[in-house]
């Protein structure tokens, strides 16, 4: 039967069962439980973003005695011409142990290889940090958890400030003047000019972070000096580009560097250009707060501080106050039981399965290492998917089952059917985990719990729910028939490499069968996974929620189907086409609006909208959320208090490592390359001043 026809069956089979009649036997819908008080979360201090930076020149600046010694050997200009005009300056006001020392090395414990450092190619650095710590992007939103939501707006880092013009349709932006790359190279809008023409716009490459025109609202960008460039935009005060020019979007590369590779400008070829910076290239040019001087495979990557870097203290100390960066390379699951063993420095503890041996290890006097919890912006959902008309070219079978996720009765079923309670508790006993109903991630800024519709756990209505779309075990097997008579079978899809996905997805398939409907696990791994998601191949699917449901300035277009491929359950099929439900064009239409305005009053209200149409019509059915901790090694200081792991970005971006420090008295002999600093691009390791 084609998909069409067989939509109209099932719309006939569905008129005759009188929904409004099951109606009144399930569970009313009501507002969420409070979450459970969890006395372990910290709680961030907010302030306005020029409470913690601002951009001046001082009047003297310093430097760690032993950099000195490079300018002394004629090695390094000197340090006032190696910052910028007006460098970007930490306020002591807001640094919670205050201005640091220098010294040290932070050990991270990482996963990841590193595939070679030109990220604007694709390469992955290895992730675990290695990249935030040596890309700088044009505004910053980690530190955004702190800032008071009146004053909410990325912010500026490498773009220094920037303005609209009246009608919005025209952003003016004015780079830091003076930065320079770690190997004495200017920062400038050449590299904004070869980032936007050489990449962004260059079908034939994909950075890292995937970062598009599509990104950027198809601006177009036009350099005005060596330190301005405006963006030209179809539609008024596109404000989620200036999240997207956070990490890691728009992130320059060092053009003077990237540029004679790229086959556009005299390069080889685009298999050169990946290939040109591979994993044993040192001392990569970077504007962040330290370059690779060091790899050895399947051991350890190994990063100096950059001696041109362009932030300071209000002391005037050059940044960072760490000298040295490790990477060792293990697996994940390695790095919390090293930073727990106090062996690592850092780790960002989110499989939820490991939290009470933690916190018992950590709550040892003698520990190395404290757990700092955040708020349970880690969140759950398993999404329907919503295509009707095509998207993953579906079978017979699977189109069955997208017309019935399409039937808010049978929607209705799946959440009756959940536990969440003890989806949670199958994690982690205590008062980490809370019932998410979807949508907005309770405990962050746009969320409203009084517009949150929950269908509470109750067999009995699911059961009901289940009979309202059509479907009753007509076998007696104890699972759902489709029309024809064969079971109802649902394909879950869920990530193998991490056990909370998978014991979620597990959990779900064994509360659908008490329900009645049969559900069977996909488990797949890494790109498998991401290639069966985004194309479609899916049921359902259990995804760890994006950047969207938490603070929603950020990818706030991925809220609904507002493009043809912006949402994660409902994409266009081949020929383009969005067959949107009655709710999800609701969902579009708060989303643009939310987009198209300023008004704070107007987005609260329209975020509330949203959530209740969101959660009303289960457009993502929402399984569970929980904090995750910061495992951080007790000699270090200036880490902010309530720094989520994961909020508007990662830990690593969240507590500003750049003016984390270590007290004299608590600093370790660790460093592998001490007194060092980058040598030139292309050379084997760090160099010495004499």
């Amino acid at each position: 039967m084609k998909p069409h026809l067989r939509r109209a069956a099932w719309a006939a089979l569905m008129l005759g069962v009188s929904a409004v009649a099951v109606q009144a036997e399930m569970a009313a819908p009501t507002t969420p439980p409070d979450p459970p008080k969890f006395d372990a979360q910290g709680e961030p201090v907010f302030v306005n973003r020029a409470d913690i930076l601002e951009y001046k020149a001082l009047p003297a600046y310093s430097q760690p005695e032993w950099v000195a010694a490079f300018e002394a050997a004629g090695k390094l200009p000197p340090l006032a011409e190696r910052l910028p005009k007006e460098p970007l300056v930490y306020k002591t006001a807001n640094m919670p142990d205050g201005a640091g020392t220098y010294g040290d090395v932070m050990r991270h414990v990482i996963g990841g290889r590193p595939e070679g450092w030109n990220y604007w190619a694709g390469q992955s650095y290895g992730w675990g940090g290695i990249d935030i710590g040596l890309v700088e992007c044009l505004t910053r939103t980690g530190p955004l958890f702190e800032v008071n939501a009146a004053d909410l707006q990325p912010l500026p880092n490498l773009a220094k400030s920037w303005e609209w013009s009246e009608d919005g349709k025209t952003l003016t932006v004015h780079l830091i003047e003076g930065a320079k790359w770690s190997d004495g190279d200017p920062f400038d809008t050449e590299d904004i000019d070869f980032y936007w023409n050489g990449i962004i716009q260059d079908a034939e490459i994909t950075p890292l972070n995937g970062a598009t025109a599509a990104t950027y609202a198809n601006a177009t960008l036009t350099v005005v000096d060596s330190y301005t460039f405006t963006m030209s935009f179809d539609t008024p005060f596109p404000e989620s580009v200036l999240y997207a020019m956070a990490y890691g979007n728009f992130c320059p590369g060092p053009s003077h560097v990237l540029k004679p590779k790229h086959p556009k400008y005299g390069g080889e070829s685009y298999e050169a250009f990946q290939k040109a910076f591979p994993s044993d290239y040192m001392n990569f040019p970077t504007l962040g707060a330290w370059a690779i001087v060091e790899h050895r495979p399947d051991d350890i990557v190994v990063l100096r501080r950059n001696p041109y870097y362009w932030k300071v203290d209000e002391t005037g100390q050059q940044l960072p106050y760490l000298d040295e960066m490790h990477y060792r390379l293990s697996t994940w699951g390695d790095r919390d039981v090293q930073a727990v063993a106090g062996t690592g420095d850092f780790s960002n503890l989110e499989q939820a399965e490991n939290y009470v041996e933690s916190l018992k290890k950590a709550a040892d006097p003698n520990s190395p290492a404290r757990l700092a919890f955040g708020p349970r912006t880690i969140a759950y959902t398993m999404y329907p998917n919503l295509s009707g008309n095509g998207w993953g070219e579906p079978d017979a079978r699977a189109q069955a089952v997208r017309e019935l996720n399409r039937n808010l009765d049978f929607r209705k079923a799946i959440s009756y059917g959940l536990d969440r309670q003890r989806l949670g508790d199958s994690l982690v006993k205590g008062p980490f985990t809370t019932i998410y109903p979807g949508g907005l991630v309770p405990g962050t800024s746009f969320y409203d719990q009084a517009s949150t519709v929950y269908y509470p756990y109750s067999v009995d209505s699911a059961k009901e729910a289940l009979k309202a779309a059509g479907l009753e075990d007509t076998d007696g097997n104890g699972f759902v028939n489709l029309p024809g008579g064969e079971d109802l079978n649902v394909v879950l899809l869920s990530q193998s490499s991490y056990a909370t996905d998978k014991n979620l997805a597990e959990g779900v398939v064994a509360m659908m069968s008490d329900i009645g409907v049969k559900a069977t696990l996909s488990l797949l791994d890494g790109k498998d996974f991401d290639n069966a998601r985004d194309s479609g191949k899916f049921d359902w699917i259990v995804l760890r929620n994006g950047t969207e449901l938490i603070t929603v300035v950020q990818s706030t277009a991925q809220l609904a189907p507002t493009g043809p491929s912006t949402d994660w359950n409902h994409r266009a099929n081949g020929a383009g086409e969005l067959d949107l439900l009655p709710h999800e064009t609701q969902m579009v239409e708060l989303v643009n609006g939310f987009i198209g305005t300023q008004d704070a009053a107007q987005r609260i209200e329209l975020m509330k909208q949203f959530q209740k149409v969101y959660t009303e019509n289960l457009d993502g059915i929402g399984l569970t959320a929980y904090p995750g901790a910061l495992i951080i090694n007790k000699r270090f200081a200036n880490i902010p208090a309530g720094a989520p792991i994961f909020m508007y970005n990662w830990a690593e971006d969240n507590i500003i490592r750049e003016r984390v420090f270590v007290p004299e008295d608590k600093q370790i002999d660790a460093e592998l390359h001490p007194d060092t600093l980058p040598g030139k691009p292309g050379e084997a390791g760090p160099v010495k001043a004499n």
